[in-house]
């Protein structure tokens, strides 16, 4: 059947600021307390969705999660009023209350892993939201996460939008950052590809000694059986744990894949090069044409560059005419490894043929960058018709987001406006007033 790839970017949500939360990610250390500009996040991000929307390529926009989320500090212990509340928690830990208020669910990478019906035993799309357990201001996103889907992608005979797996250390999931999928084209039944961190029923395996290995084998493999996905379809990579020390967070941090495209960096994973050779012969095997890897070197680009610079954290789509359009962050362009790596990419024989640098500064000081902000979703023709039409990018859509956008938004923020009470008046207006726009339920986005 004809299938078509949606892009769903996470709309950057009125709370967007630079908490220093996400421990193992270089980033969001190094910005940690600056100002951020929520305005100027969201703009930038619905900037990329036109930029993606223009080139004929599939997008939508997932809403942000409702914040503050106070429920979690009362689940705490902490009472009272709002103005309480905020006191209390700040008077505890400046970290408890900005967690109730991070906007990290901009980067819907992390959202769900995703595997389209042609893959699928029952011919279902099969979504399994991520539990994110690994941190804490990550981990109270999945419940709303799962709402929201199960809203966009309500039709029951189409769709199946799966609890989370169960939040405990030994399963924890980050979602699409740490899959790929790879087939000649979306359409067809492709190779999943799920890297994980570590392997928690095996002690004496490979971890990272610095940063948290933040996807497990065990979840991965839940995962892809639940899916039902055919085991000779189903690969398993295990991170390098020198990567993460490095700053390689999340998978999508150091290797993207699209359709017959993969580009890696040559530090990804452990054993390296077996791995890869079992991948091109897996792919040889499973489809009549070619796979391009494309793996640079550490003298090509050194592992802190590519930490830096987010080269393989680009968004990699493919147009109408089958050529592919690689999406970096201004960051590639600045880098003189990194804009070297996309010229070699367009000079040597493969279906990249244009890249393009766009600003993404907040996202980036924050430590998530194109790929990160957006949910690769694989649909047929009768699956689109099924969806929730009110989240499809339009040109009506995008003006109607910017308004709203110009309309709720600070120009700034600092943690310490975290604050400020009159914020969460601000962002449960802007939440409801979305619901309007989008046509969902006010009550899945206001969580009532």
């Amino acid at each position: 059947m004809i299938a078509r790839e949606f892009n769903f970017d996470g709309l950057i949500g009125p709370t967007h600021n630079y908490a220093g939360l996400s421990y193992g990610n270089v980033a969001s250390a190094s910005y940690q307390d600056l100002p951020s500009s929520p305005k100027a996040a969201a703009l930038q991000g619905l900037a990329k969705m036109k930029y993606v929307f223009d080139l004929g390529v599939g997008q939508c926009v997932l809403p942000p999660l409702r914040r503050p989320r106070f429920e979690f500090l009362q689940s705490l212990g902490f009472s009272g009023s709002d103005k309480q509340l905020i006191d209390k928690a700040y008077a505890y830990s400046p970290v408890l209350l900005a967690s109730c208020y991070s906007a990290s669910n901009m980067w819907t990478a992390n959202a769900a892993t995703v595997s389209p019906s042609a893959d699928c035993a029952d011919e279902f799309l099969h979504i399994t939201p991520a539990n994110l357990s690994c941190a804490l201001h990550r981990s109270i996103e999945h419940p709303s996460t799962t709402r929201n889907l199960r809203a966009i992608f309500s039709d029951r005979d189409s769709f199946k939008v799966h609890a989370p797996l169960p939040s405990q250390a030994g399963l924890a999931d980050e979602g699409a950052a740490n899959h790929t999928r790879l087939a000649p084209k979306h359409s067809l039944s492709g190779l999943e590809l799920f890297t994980f961190g570590s392997d928690s029923q095996d002690q004496k395996s490979p971890k990272p000694s610095k940063f948290p290995a933040r996807q497990t084998l065990l979840a991965s493999s839940a995962i892809a059986r639940r899916h039902g996905i055919s085991k000779d379809r189903v690969c398993l990579l295990q991170q390098n744990p020198l990567a993460i020390d490095a700053g390689v967070f999340h998978n999508d941090v150091i290797s993207v894949g699209n359709e017959n495209v993969f580009l890696c960096h040559e530090m990804a994973f452990l054993d390296q090069a077996k791995r890869l050779a079992d991948l091109k012969q897996r792919y040889d095997l499973a489809f009549d044409s070619p796979l391009f890897i494309v793996q640079f070197s550490n003298a090509e680009l050194e592992l802190a560059d590519a930490v830096s610079s987010y080269l393989f954290n680009s968004q990699l789509v493919t147009r109408p005419d089958g050529k592919m359009t690689l999406i970096c962050p201004l960051e590639c362009q600045e880098n003189p490894q990194a804009r070297a790596c996309t010229e070699r990419l367009v000079a040597e024989e493969n279906p990249i043929d244009q890249v393009v640098f766009l600003d993404l500064r907040q996202s980036m000081n924050n430590g998530g960058g194109p790929a990160c902000l957006r949910l690769r979703v694989v649909m047929t023709e009768q699956q689109q018709a099924r969806m929730h039409p009110g989240v499809v990018f339009s040109e009506s859509l995008y003006e109607k987001l910017v308004a709203w956008v110009e309309a709720n938004y600070r120009n700034q923020l600092v943690p310490n406006d975290l604050r400020d009470p009159n914020l969460v008046v601000e962002s449960l207006n802007a939440i409801e007033s979305l619901a309007r726009i989008l046509d969902l339920p006010v009550e899945v986005l206001m969580d009532a």
